[in-house]
């Protein structure tokens, strides 16, 4: 099992900063993907970010040049800083982690997710 806890969310004004941060715990592989989701209101979740193990990158083109996705390895936490925020950007951001395993000579991915943190950008 894998636990997430993300942190960092708050209230802040348009073209502001916010910087989220997602701890793991537990049994998590060094084979890997950390990413980080968002919902809106009546929206359906979406795909902000994701930065594998190995390095690899992806963003969400509504973010690309404004959010910067990172991870620290040996403290197994991931980050997202969100620049020139938008009030597009209010959302429940949740962190997720696909942990890939080998069992029965099969890899498999397993998902897990964290409890959200609201980021509310607003005058």
């Amino acid at each position: 099992q894998v636990q997430l806890v993300e942190s960092g969310g708050g209230l802040v004004q348009p073209g502001g900063s916010l910087r989220l941060s997602c701890a793991a715990s537990g049994s998590i592989s060094s084979n890997n993907i950390m990413g980080w989701y968002r919902q809106a209101p009546g929206a359906q979740r979406e795909l902000v970010a994701t930065k594998q193990s190995g390095g690899s990158t992806y963003y969400a083109d509504s973010v690309k040049g404004r959010f910067t996705i990172s991870r620290d390895n040996d403290k197994n936490t991931a980050y997202l800083q969100m620049n020139s925020l938008k009030p597009e950007d209010t959302a429940v951001y949740y962190c997720n982690a696909v942990v890939f395993r080998i069992a029965s000579g099969t890899l498999r991915g397993e998902d897990y997710w964290g409890q959200g943190t609201q980021v509310t950008v607003s005058q």
